[in-house]
């Protein structure tokens, strides 16, 4: 339903792959979680973990406080022990951000090691499904089971050869020991809480046995502006490719037909514009030669000259920093206040990235995150645990009101 009242009853053909991979697994599947409507793609502004058809989802640790997203719902039902495994979406932000303000584990891998087929896209180049979950090893579990090439999602073909069906091998407590970590410091000083954290992290890192140097400045602003253009093109190629798979049951035809629907329903615009909507529809073809150029500067900008050349220059194994700020309070009127947030080098280039708690502040969680090149998720896996093994920094939510 993408959280959206016009596809209340929209129910889709099969199941998603990363569903029917699950069921193949054993896995017992309790039901769904509430996303932040459209995955957080439809408005200027808009408060995450909410939807027109779900409602308001809150923060384990403190009610008054977001829950992040888009993967509002996954995060909290993890964090609230009501599951063990929840299965996040991410295009930019959506699985690591709701693990920090949950304080649990997001996993989000390189684009093509999971299918994202059955999936409601934003993007093409950045969707991917992972695992969120209390414990790396529980995420390291479900991520094994959930790769594989699916000839219904081209990008899955790239992963033939570097997938794994099994990761928890890399859950040593030895993972830290040896490597080169850069630690991006270009979010240094927005917050003094989270910058002792990070420090304390930094200084935990050093004595298991990496070497740490600083970096900043990972992919040039302009290439975060290249992103937002792309995720419009892309966002309505793939609604309108969405709705056709749909069959003649399908309660929309097009991106067109569903921005009278929503303008025309007092539920889904009594809190937020759909203006997103509007901007994607005004877009062209991505077959169209401007689209196809920025999205190979784009790639170029956040790869080759962004963390593939400051992994080379600096010969790291991984980039650590802090995932984003504590939980902020819900706010229906004036959205969300994100603070700080370190997603989008990973999420543009579509390459893996481990979020998991580095500590609290006044008893909100706060992550780190470790991420790499494309498909180094055994890497990514030893580190964040031998972290989290070493730390125990995770604390139980205690559905605080927040008066």
């Amino acid at each position: 339903t993408a959280g959206s009242v016009i596809l209340k009853n929209s129910f889709p053909l099969q199941d998603s792959r990363v569903a029917q991979k699950l069921r193949e697994a054993g896995a017992v599947i309790l039901g769904k979680t509430n996303l932040s409507e459209w995955a957080n793609f439809h408005s200027t502004y808009s408060s995450s973990g909410w939807s027109a058809l779900g409602g308001q989802t809150k923060s384990p640790y403190d009610l008054s406080r977001n829950p992040c997203g888009s993967s509002s719902g996954s995060g909290a039902t993890v964090s609230a022990n009501l599951t063990v495994l929840a299965i996040g979406t991410e295009t930019d932000g959506s699985i690591v951000c709701p693990a920090n303000n949950n304080g649990i584990v997001g996993i989000k891998p390189t684009v093509g090691l999971i299918s994202r087929t059955g999936i409601i896209p934003i993007s093409f180049t950045q969707d991917t499904p992972g695992p969120m979950a209390r414990t790396v090893s529980d995420a390291a579990i479900c991520l094994g089971a959930l790769t594989g090439v699916d000839t219904t999602d081209s990008k899955t073909i790239v992963s033939r050869g570097k997938s794994l069906t099994d990761y928890t091998p890399f859950l040593k407590i030895n993972g830290l020991k040896g490597k080169r970590i850069g630690v991006d410091v270009t979010l240094k000083g927005k917050n003094q809480h989270i910058d002792k954290l990070m420090q304390e992290a930094v200084e935990y890192i050093k004595n298991s046995g990496a070497e740490v140097v600083e970096i900043k400045n990972i992919i040039d602003p302009k290439v975060e502006s290249m992103e937002f253009e792309i995720l419009l093109y892309e966002f309505k190629d793939g609604l309108n490719k969405y709705f056709a798979s749909l069959g003649e049951k399908t309660p929309v035809k097009s991106m067109e037909e569903l921005i009278r629907m929503q303008a025309a329903d007092s539920t889904e615009m009594e809190w937020f514009d759909h203006k997103l909507f509007e901007l994607a529809q005004a877009k062209g073809s991505v077959s169209s030669v401007e689209y196809k150029k920025l999205l190979n500067d784009m790639l170029k900008g956040a790869r080759d000259n962004g963390i593939d050349k400051i992994m080379n220059e600096h010969r790291l194994d991984a980039i650590i920093a802090p995932t984003g700020s504590p939980a902020w309070k819900t706010d229906l009127v004036n959205g969300d206040n994100f603070g700080i947030s370190s997603s989008a080098p990973a999420a543009i280039a579509g390459y893996p990235a481990i979020s998991l708690p580095m500590g609290a502040i006044a008893g909100l969680p706060v992550n780190i995150t470790f991420y790499g090149r494309a498909w180094s998720e055994p890497t990514l896996i030893g580190m964040a645990y031998t972290f989290e093994q070493g730390t125990k920094h995770r604390k139980k939510p205690t559905f605080r009101t927040g008066e």
